[in-house]
């Protein structure tokens, strides 16, 4: 009975193991539709072969000595508490690595993850996650590297074993075919399922179940194919989009062959993802880019350059290019200019030296992942007088790096027949909007009304716009191109734009354009006509449920708590952000929230304690310092604020609101030096701003320096002549 009872408690343990194990495991199960994607190649052999050979056919793989890369009779990659020790057993891999805990312990690899120019590991956690581990191997130098935060600790959703290195959310959809995420937002927990592991052939063609079935009875249904890039090539790249550009999910399973925008909103050029100018800055893919081109504009598509199976380029080195840049040209763009482009009288360097290619000086690169160079698709003409103007790269100093800003500019101006570039002349637009610059907002509105300019770049116009608070054209919300209607439509937002045409967005064809303009009215309190109700809630469920499909990223629980707020569920609203900052503790704008709708309901000792809770997670603290000061002004605690502000300051300089809050709270400690010291910085930055102007007055009044107040107000006045408060100030004064 005493070995039974044992032998019952090893079952018990050994049913709890492999259901974890079972949980752990996402697989293989083939959706409805879908087929198994072996049985293409029984008809279509030759670009079956040709796939294979392709990285999409390797995106994803069974972890097997075949396909695993890596050199794992190293013993240890890494030093210290962070390092990772490896081992092969038999067929298997395995590692040992801290986990969420801080405990180190022992993980199979299940899968591999890419396949060059480095390799990523895949091994199995609880929640039905796979995790990416943060070492990976570089396959050209054959050697292991981290790509690891440098503070990034067990518990962090930057660790290996955190939310951002979690492959269900952050990798799964553009390494398998026929995904079903399965995410259950009650319980953070995935139950995912595939059709097939890397990129397949119904990845971009679509569910292959109807085409199949009609072979096999000898009749023909065509599958979807890869629009052509003949007149324009807008349809085909939008189909490449879906993986290849930064954008946000809006269904649970996407369709290649629907139009983007139905499934996706695609990130136009915002800041810290793209330099001012347009080139790639964060990891942003290429489709962003490519629209930006003249090639796109001119109907270039991606299968103009490269072979959509094999994915490798049609022709080696120059020779894309001179299929059209050459003396014959191509009937399909007439107004290229017939000349020698592989010619060092175009290029100006010697044959077969660096930057005689062509992609030297019109695709330069910019290294992701650590090891991976990426080109950039505008293919733009190289702009080095730029790099001194705005901070932005150019193509010139990835070769000459050594002889100082101007010298490539200068170098290119002595160049004979030079050409006018006015690809790029809305750099140093978008450099000053981003940096609220209000006085951009004419020049912004040119190019959003300017059709000869990319779509991309227009859509960046308007929701530049939209952050400056400025008027948002009407044209822009009745565009022909969607991306500039789901644009212009947020940007009313926080912008002034035609409430009648926003309404009349609610039954735009396309989703991204309709939710965009239903969020937008309900931020803005805008009542519907009752012929539009319906509409109205469609959209605004349309919205919640793009959201929800992507409830596993904080920022989306953000949005859903938003949204639950500005429709009065403020309960919901707080049980949203709870969940975002317990998926990410250091995500700043979720505490931020949190802690306003606290204070709002009453609860300011709740809502201090969420803010003092964030500083020691926070690299950047100014925006919870500030949020924190203004919470203890309120409660009549100035001392406290002060030092609040005062840190906010410290933290950012440039932080005009910070600096504003400590003079005020300064001046209600009687720290007069102190307080004319900040609002005279601010007066020196911002000299049209009345609210300082009238703040320096009181403060000369309140600390006897009458005479002073009564010298500059006369001045002041004149250049704020619609502020009564100073006007006041000047009769208390005992002035008419």
């Amino acid at each position: 009975m005493i070995c039974l009872h044992r032998w019952l408690r090893v079952l018990l343990v050994l049913s709890a193991f492999m259901a974890l194990g079972a949980e752990a495991a996402p697989s293989a199960g083939t959706p409805p539709g879908y087929v198994n994607e072996r049985v293409c190649g029984e008809c279509h052999a030759g670009v079956t072969r040709a796939w294979q050979t392709s990285h999409h056919a390797s995106a994803m793989q069974t972890a097997t000595r075949r396909t695993v890369e890596g050199d794992f009779s190293a013993a240890t990659v890494g030093d210290g508490a962070d390092s990772v020790r490896l081992a092969q057993q038999g067929d298997a891999f395995y590692a040992w690595a801290r986990d969420a805990d801080g405990q180190r312990r022992k993980h199979r690899i299940l899968y591999t993850l890419g396949v060059s120019p480095l390799q990523q590991y895949l091994v199995a956690a609880p929640g039905g996650r796979l995790q990416t581990l943060t070492i990976a191997w570089d396959v050209r130098q054959r050697r292991w590297f981290s790509l690891a935060e440098a503070d990034a600790q067990p518990g962090d959703a930057m660790h290996w074993s955190g939310r951002y290195r979690n492959w269900n959310l952050m990798c799964a959809e553009c390494h398998t075919t026929g995904l079903r995420k399965g995410y259950d937002s009650a319980t953070d927990r995935y139950t995912t399922r595939w059709d097939a592991l890397g990129v397949g052939c119904q990845a971009c063609h679509g569910p292959g179940q109807a085409h199949v079935d009609a072979a096999r009875r000898g009749k023909k249904m065509p599958m979807s194919v890869l629009p052509t890039t003949q007149g324009h090539a807008e349809g085909q790249v939008d189909r490449c989009a879906r993986c290849h550009t930064v954008r946000s999910r809006l269904v649970e399973a996407d369709r290649p062959d629907h139009p983007l925008l139905d499934q996706f909103r695609p990130e136009v050029l915002r800041e810290g993802l793209y330099f001012p100018d347009g080139q790639q800055q964060g990891e942003v893919f290429e489709a962003g880019s490519f629209k930006q081109s003249r090639m796109f504009a001119a109907g270039v598509g991606c299968t103009d350059c490269h072979d959509p199976h094999s994915g490798k380029l049609k022709r080696e080195g120059n020779a894309t290019c001179t299929m059209c840049h050459s003396p014959a040209g191509n009937p399909r763009f007439p107004t290229l200019a017939l000349k020698r482009y592989d010619d060092a009288s175009h290029h100006q360097h010697q044959p077969d030296t660096p930057g005689s290619d062509c992609v030297d000086c019109h695709m330069p690169t910019r290294t992701y992942m650590g090891v991976h160079a990426r080109r950039d698709h505008a293919i733009r003409i190289p702009r080095p007088d730029l790099s001194d103007e705005l901070g932005v790269p150019n193509a010139c100093d990835q070769c000459h790096a050594g002889r100082g800003k101007r010298w490539a500019a200068n170098a290119l101006a002595t160049r004979p027949s030079q050409p006018a570039d006015t690809q790029y002349n809305f750099a140093g637009t978008f450099l000053h909007a981003r940096q609220g610059d209000v006085t951009t907002t004419g020049e912004l509105t040119r190019i959003v009304t300017d059709r000869t300019r990319p779509a991309i770049i227009r859509a960046t116009a308007v929701d530049l716009l939209g952050t400056l608070g400025a008027d948002i054209p009407e044209a822009a919300l009745r565009d022909a191109d969607p991306q500039l209607r789901s644009y212009a439509a947020a940007a009313v937002a926080t912008g002034r734009g035609s409430r009648k045409a926003l309404i009349d967005l609610l039954d735009d064809p396309v989703r991204a354009v309709r939710i965009a303009a239903a969020r937008s009215l309900l931020t803005l309190g805008q009542s519907v006509p009752s012929g539009q109700a319906l509409a109205y809630a469609v959209a605004l469920d349309e919205y919640k449920q793009a959201q929800s499909v992507m409830a596993d990223f904080p920022s989306a629980r953000l949005n859903l708590a938003l949204l639950a707020r500005d429709q009065g569920a403020v309960d919901t609203a707080i049980d949203h952000l709870q969940s975002a900052l317990r998926m990410d503790s250091r995500f700043e704008a979720a505490r931020l929230e949190l802690a306003q709708l606290q204070a709002a309901l009453g609860n300011a000792t709740q809502a201090e304690t969420t803010l003092r809770e964030g500083l020691p997670l926070t690299r950047k603290p100014a925006e919870l310092q500030l949020a924190l000061g203004t919470l203890l002004s309120k409660a009549g605690r100035f001392a406290e604020a002060e030092q609040a502000f005062a840190a906010a300051v410290h933290a950012n300089p440039a932080a005009s609101r910070a600096r504003y809050s400590h003079a005020l709270v300064l001046l209600r400690l009687s720290r007069w030096t102190e307080a004319g010291t900040e609002l005279q910085t601010l007066r020196t930055a911002f000299p049209d701003n009345a609210d300082v102007a009238y703040a320096l007055v009181v403060l000369w009044i309140q600390s006897g320096q009458t005479a002073t107040a009564r010298a500059a107000l006369p001045e002041l006045m004149r250049a704020h002549p619609d502020d009564q408060r100073l006007r006041r100030l000047w009769m208390q004064l005992g002035n008419p």
